[in-house]
């Protein structure tokens, strides 16, 4: 089987992409494993992962490298961190998340994965973890919130300078009747100041009334 690297630590394998598992042998949502030579892959489900769907949409811009360290806010049960954990193996991911059932699952995760920090937290308030996270080269943010750019500003103070965001803007979750391109470009407009945006992608057919957005912090 050819195995081809679009992007630093993410793979395609046949058609579909993966990461070179962390934690050997151990799957963290069901997904495939893969063994080719001597490395074990994770396929990586683009119905599962905002950031899998935005790779095999064309995204362009990926900052996230082996040593990375990443706030991740609103890590879920670690579906797309364990992924980001697989890629920035030698860095951190800050698994900031909101909801105690999640963060059951979360831990779990975190025990066999040496570089994810499980952060059971209100990311409205970084100031609460703050002495938890370094200085970080990216922020992703996937958080179900009224306020979503408002999170990003926040938590912005631990991002460097020429640092990366990835931005899941949900339309749904800040309107359910409003017009999703129009939250998008509201959502967007509030992080001018502090943030350059870099590309933006549709992720449909893998999610809908979804826009992922690539920002660089100025």
């Amino acid at each position: 089987m050819e195995v081809e690297e679009p992007f630093a630590g993410v793979y395609r394998l046949d058609g579909k992409i993966a990461t070179e598992n962390l934690s050997r042998g151990k799957k963290v949502y069901n997904e495939e494993l893969r063994t080719v030579g001597k490395k074990e892959y994770r396929m990586w489900n683009p119905y599962r992962s905002k950031l899998g769907a935005a790779i095999l949409k064309g995204l362009k811009t990926f900052k996230i490298r082996h040593d990375s360290n990443v706030l991740y806010i609103g890590a879920a049960t670690g579906t797309t961190s364990s992924h980001v954990s697989d890629i920035a193996r030698d860095g951190r991911v800050y698994c900031v998340e909101l909801s105690e059932r999640n963060m059951r699952e979360l831990i779990n995760v975190c025990e066999s994965r040496s570089n994810m920090m499980p952060i059971l937290a209100d990311a409205r308030f970084p100031e609460r973890y703050e002495r938890y996270v370094g200085r970080c080269d990216i922020l992703y943010q996937d958080a179900s919130a009224r306020e979503q750019a408002e999170l990003i500003l926040r938590n912005s103070r631990f991002l460097e300078s020429g640092g990366y965001a990835y931005f899941v803007i949900k339309s749904q979750s800040i309107d359910v009747s409003g017009e999703p391109e129009a939250i998008f470009k509201s959502e967007l407009a509030k992080l001018e100041g502090e943030f350059e945006l870099i590309e933006t992608i549709d992720l449909e057919p893998y999610d809908s009334l979804h826009l992922f957005a690539v920002l660089r912090k100025r």
